[in-house]
């Protein structure tokens, strides 16, 4: 189980993401480019991942991830707050976070 403040945490630990809300969500950003928003309830996070991984994040654990008919032509998979593990959406995360990042920040965190 992963609260809201510890989304917006993993979220903004990332190099440059900041929030800033739209659609009455609140949208984690790159260069303000969203890589993850969180529904206003808190209770549900739609996060950027490759069609490969969408597909088997909800093949693995459909009770924990799915993609709504409005998301299918995003490229994004909803994740319920109150199943997923803090360790797996960090990774997430991250992964929605190098997808949309530009090139030169992802090189100044690979180097470390």
């Amino acid at each position: 189980m992963v609260t809201p403040e510890e989304l917006s945490s993993l979220a903004l630990a990332l190099p440059e993401a900041h929030e800033r809300p739209a659609w009455g969500r609140t949208c984690f950003r790159v260069k303000d480019k969203i890589f993850a928003s969180m529904s206003p309830d808190g209770v549900e996070v739609a996060i950027k991942v490759a069609e490969d991984e969408r597909l088997a994040l909800v093949a693995g654990d459909p009770d924990t991830f799915s993609v709504p008919p409005h998301y299918q032509n995003w490229g994004m998979v909803v994740a319920q707050l109150d199943s997923v593990q803090a360790d797996e959406l960090g990774e997430l995360l991250t992964e929605a976070w190098r997808m949309t990042a530009p090139k030169r920040l992802l090189a100044a965190f690979d180097a470390g």
